[in-house]
């Protein structure tokens, strides 16, 4: 108890400041209602050994008994006036006073008032925050009684209860006041007074508990489940139940991934539950600190030279192809589909309007393709990248799981929530693959949420909307396995168009037969299990961790959409509408919620650029993405019409000169134009130069701006 007071009153800072005598003064002044004491400062505190550090650690209980009592005999005068209205404030001033009085006969120990009566403050032990976290199969019997920190994802949460922690009662014959100490989570109320006075008097006073005098604690019960990567393979997630007190309760919420240290306990049980379950005892975790792991993107901090590394990448004028190569570099290819992946990590902002109305702005991405295109893989990469994410399998999830079931809770009987994969997964991605084998009905629990953003419960007389601000990545092979091409596409695809329409890009990945392109990935593949690294792309791959930081600065810039550029996004929207109704394609379903994905896709695209407004070359990428995700399709179209590459880009040029009444294309419209349908640069210089041979159009030597020539 002395080197507890000796620490408290000279531990300095890291400024030299007396640490913990300004939490004291902060409790006084009633600023603050806890005192968290460190164990790394314990540590670096001159007069402590580790025999004491071990004390601390193993018999943690006591100790905190220990430094609140050191707390009571230091805490300091208030220096600040803070109102005096509570019922706690007014009883203890009554209490004190009769107690000068000799109000009470001091004989029985039930009517000594005990320290926690006098508190308003709670004091908690944090553990080393260097050390590694346990997992849940870590924390074994020889834990029991100690400071433990487990690392896990929350499922669940209760309402915030009053427990009591001191019963106060008044007798009716002799008027003493008796208290109470209440330690575990069940109590037996006192009926007969134990004061000296009625037992001379052979008086069996009547006890009225008195809960206004009373002591009550906030509580909640919370409970943690293993992260999905700390489960051996074919076994159940654990789960273990915290308890939360104090100021620490509304610290999480289901879907966090937390690191909490704690006295690790056991719990009997009592009552009816006591005889059926024999000498089975139950155990918990009394949380002592929450620290929130993988962090929202919003609450991300930057680390060190995080911010350095960020401003430098910036700099970079490259940097769209970095970040998307940097995404699973060990999978071969798929350059467009990863731009695409980064474009869901960084998102739109969501837009809310004045009168309530909200617009989204997560992009949901569906990859469609043949087996062994490493959709799988690259749903869990990302997984990995975001700071809060879900993975999901078709088959292995019910429309309850996936939104919210209703349970009894254990500790109060009433009926929960507790959230489905869309719900834990709130502000973060979704990863659904085997999409296509989900069932009808537990599919269109997804409907709502890739539009509204929420789900809407009606169960069990519970009627409410759980938030699910999620991003859906959804991976799904063809109908029959694989990519049938003498069928149509809405055939192959087999989705309803209310859900295709949802998705903002829908990518058709088919693997064909190609002989230099097979050689390249068989040698990608072959280095990949030999060294264990992807092969070189000319930089060094960048870390998720950095990944994360660069998204998570990216995410904070809102920019908007420039007036000029309101008249362009139409016309391309227009277009593309115009083109589908000649082509009577049964396999793109254009809806005004394409033009609104053009808009969230150029926005992303200007978030990784730390623009404040929306460039032309943003939405032309965009469009060029949306056209590259059907380009499988569409260029399968054309072999059938019988035209080679070179025929339809000089048509395609001949077309837009024809719309915009010019005789001049600009060569970097031109080759946006033929991006879109596919086309290399390379097939473009081709073009350019077979038919200026041909004398049908101009080249400038310098810009290769095209000048048609007027037959």
């Amino acid at each position: 108890a002395a080197l507890a007071k000796d620490f408290l009153t000279n531990f300095a800072g890291p400024h030299g400041e007396p640490k913990y005598q300004n939490i004291l003064q902060d409790i006084a002044n009633r600023k603050i209602r806890a005192a968290q004491i460190e164990l790394d400062d314990l540590f670096h505190y001159k007069d402590v050994d580790e025999e004491f550090l071990q004390r601390v650690t193993e018999n943690t209980k006591r100790y905190i008994g220990i430094f609140a009592e050191a707390v009571d005999e230091l805490m300091p005068e208030p220096t600040e006036a803070f109102a005096v209205d509570e019922d706690r404030d007014i009883l203890m001033t009554q209490r004190v006073d009769e107690g000068a009085d000799g109000g009470a006969d001091g004989t029985d120990p039930l009517q000594r008032m005990p320290p926690e009566i006098k508190r308003f403050f709670e004091v908690y032990i944090k553990a080393f925050s260097k050390v590694t976290p346990l997992t849940l199969r870590q924390v074994k019997a020889s834990h029991i009684g100690q400071l433990v920190k487990i690392s896990g994802i929350v499922t669940r949460c209760s309402d915030v209860k009053p427990l009591m922690q001191v019963a106060v009662y008044t007798c009716e014959e002799c008027g003493f006041e008796i208290y109470q100490e209440v330690t575990a989570r069940v109590f037996m109320p006192l009926f007969e007074c134990p004061s000296q006075r009625c037992k001379l008097n052979k008086a069996k006073g009547n006890l009225i508990l008195q809960l206004r005098a009373s002591k009550f604690l906030k509580f909640q019960e919370v409970k943690l489940q293993e992260l999905a990567e700390h489960v051996p393979k074919g076994h159940i997630p654990r789960s273990l139940t915290a308890h939360l007190r104090g100021e620490l309760t509304r610290k999480v919420a289901p879907g966090d991934v937390v690191e909490m240290s704690g006295v690790f306990l056991p719990m009997p049980y009592f009552g009816f539950r006591a005889m059926r379950a024999g000498l089975v005892a139950d155990t918990y975790l009394e949380a002592m600190s929450i620290t929130h792991f993988k962090k929202k993107y919003e609450e991300y901090e930057l680390k060190g030279d995080e911010q350095e590394q960020i401003d430098r990448l910036a700099e970079d004028g490259d940097i769209y192809s970095k970040l998307s190569k940097s995404l699973a570099p060990e999978i071969f290819g798929h350059e467009d589909v990863k731009k695409a992946l980064l474009l869901l990590l960084v998102g739109a902002p969501h837009r809310k309007l004045g009168d309530g109305m909200k617009i989204r702005g997560d992009l949901h991405i569906c990859l469609m393709g043949d087996p062994g295109v490493a959709k799988s893989q690259l749903l869990k990469h990302i997984i990995n990248v975001a700071p809060r994410g879900v993975y999901t399998t078709g088959r292995g999830s019910s429309g309850v799981g996936l939104t919210a079931a209703v349970q009894k809770d254990p500790v109060t009987n009433e009926f929960v929530l507790e959230g489905g994969a869309l719900v834990l997964a709130d502000m973060g991605i979704c990863a659904i693959d085997e999409f296509d084998k989900m069932e009808e009905s537990d599919r269109t629990a997804i409907h709502e949420v890739m539009e509204q953003q929420t789900v809407s419960i009606a169960k069990a007389g519970i009627t409410t909307s759980l938030n699910a601000r999620t991003a859906v990545l959804a991976a799904a092979n063809p109908a029959w396995g694989r990519y049938d091409m003498r069928r149509t596409p809405a055939e192959n695809i087999n989705l309803p168009p209310a859900l295709l329409s949802r998705f903002d890009l829908l990518w058709l990945i088919l693997d064909r037969a190609d002989m230099e392109n097979d050689l390249e990935m068989a040698r990608h593949v072959v280095h990949v299990h030999q060294n264990l690294e992807s092969p070189a792309l000319g930089f060094t791959a960048l870390e998720p961790s950095v990944l994360r930081a660069y998204i998570s600065a990216a995410r904070r810039v809102t920019p908007s959409v420039p007036r000029d550029l309101e008249e362009y996004i139409a016309t391309a929207y227009s277009s593309i509408r115009q083109e589908e109704a000649k082509s009577n394609a049964p396999h793109s379903y254009t809806t005004i919620r394409t033009l609104l994905s053009i808009v969230r896709i150029s926005i992303a695209l200007a978030r990784l650029r730390f623009s404040e407004t929306v460039a032309q070359s943003d939405v032309d990428e965009a469009l060029r993405l949306m056209q590259m995700s059907k380009y499988s399709l569409y260029s399968d179209d054309r072999q059938r019409s019988g035209l080679d590459a070179i025929s339809d880009i000089y048509s395609i040029l001949r077309d837009e000169a024809a719309r915009t009444s010019s005789m001049d294309v600009k060569y970097g419209h031109a080759l946006n134009l033929i991006s879109r349908k596919g086309y290399s640069e390379a097939q473009l210089k081709e073009c350019l130069e077979e038919y200026a041979s041909l004398n049908v159009w101009q080249i400038h030597p310098s810009t290769f701006d095209i000048h048609f020539i007027d037959a």
